[in-house]
């Protein structure tokens, strides 16, 4: 595997572990509030999100790293 991928598939693991510990804990809070099912909720929501997020981010980081590179370009006056 090249450095490049290898990068890639660990950048993909702790941005997604990041996001889906933020927002499944945001969300689970927000609809159960912080009693004794937050946990419970927290831990089903997070499983079946970061799986998920990673395949996500695995897919779609190339394509969303082109587009800031664009959008940024733009914002810039230097459109390519």
């Amino acid at each position: 595997m090249s450095e490049a991928m290898r990068f890639r598939l660990v950048f993909a693991v702790l941005m997604s572990l990041l996001m889906s510990v933020l927002m499944t804990g945001w969300v689970t809070w927000i609809n159960v509030g912080l009693g004794a099912r937050f946990w419970q909720a927290w831990g089903h929501a997070f499983v079946l999100a970061w799986p998920a997020a990673c395949a996500v981010v695995l897919v779609a980081a190339p394509s969303v790293q082109q587009l800031s590179k664009r959008v940024l370009a733009a914002w810039s006056g230097h459109g390519e």
